[in-house]
């Protein structure tokens, strides 16, 4: 039996987003810290992209066609 550790990779619009590790474990400080690089990730859906490589990569989905 194989263990390989996977690392967390947040993605939005197909760029790779830093992830800094003291705000690793904190979902909602991590979204506000992506939107300050991106301000529409605030409305964007949270999607578990599932495992690419050696990597579990969650992705920020923009919401098209929700207005109002």
């Amino acid at each position: 039996m194989q263990i390989n550790r996977l690392t967390r990779t947040y993605r939005y619009d197909g760029i790779d987003l830093p992830a800094p590790p003291h705000l690793a474990d904190d979902p909602a400080a991590l979204r506000a810290y992506h939107a300050t690089l991106f301000p529409a990730i605030l409305n964007a859906e949270v999607v578990d992209a599932g495992v690419s490589g050696t990597a579990h990569v969650t992705e920020y989905r923009r919401a098209v066609g929700t207005k109002g």
